[in-house]
């Protein structure tokens, strides 16, 4: 590992080491596609356990509407979304541009047509999302992931639901404890948190948004 890779996260907005592309063969949204990946992402060299864990365990996504994936590295997650939700619009959101660009190429490889791969502040602030799937960076700090979750959860659309994978180890039930009471405080009878699934040492936190009927 050289000096520049030792020193970049994944959460770098423009990762030092050098972009030397990689092929990489996945099985997603059951099928097998090819991908590219690079240094200074997260993951670069597979599909990570608990973005499969994520993929494998939450229910089939909406069919339309905007579909978001947070955190998207150099995109199994939003690829999927996409792969499996054709007329939907796929957004794939992450602070580090290398792996927008991977995120970027990556849709147009494997035929996905209505991708965003942008960071945050690219998003238009009106946007609403139907499903939230994520992989939350959380070695970026509590600080940090609670003030992005308090951000993104809220633009749910009535009757949407996100779905994020923690590693137990790593803070998993602190995590949905704090969420269902600081989701409860802000928007009280809003949001509900639970637990959807737990598998090799990870849990999939389902926060739902409720039906408003007019």
């Amino acid at each position: 590992m050289s000096t520049s890779d030792a020193q970049d996260h994944y959460f770098t907005a423009e990762p030092a080491s050098a972009a030397e592309r990689r092929r990489l063969d996945v099985e997603l949204a059951g099928r097998t596609v090819t991908v590219h990946t690079a240094p200074g992402v997260f993951c670069p060299d597979r599909l990570d356990i608990g973005t499969a864990v994520l993929l494998r365990e939450v229910p089939a996504p909406p069919a339309a509407g905007n579909l978001l994936d947070l955190g998207c590295g150099w995109g199994p997650v939003a690829l999927t979304l996409g792969l499996r939700s054709p007329d939907a619009a796929v957004w794939a959101v992450d602070v580090n541009r290398r792996a927008l660009d991977l995120a970027a190429d990556n849709a147009r490889s494997v035929g996905v047509g209505d991708f965003h791969a942008c960071t945050p502040e690219e998003v238009p602030a009106d946007l609403r999302f139907a499903a939230i799937w994520s992989n939350p960076p959380i070695r970026v700090g509590k600080a940090v992931l609670h003030e992005m979750l308090l951000t993104w959860l809220p633009r749910l659309e009535a009757g949407g639901a996100a779905y994020l994978v923690v590693q137990k180890n790593l803070g998993s039930d602190s995590l949905q404890k704090w969420l269902d009471g600081e989701l409860a405080d802000r928007w009280p009878g809003e949001f509900t948190v639970e637990l959807y699934a737990t598998s090799k040492g990870f849990r999939v936190l389902a926060v739902r948004r409720a039906e408003h009927h007019r």
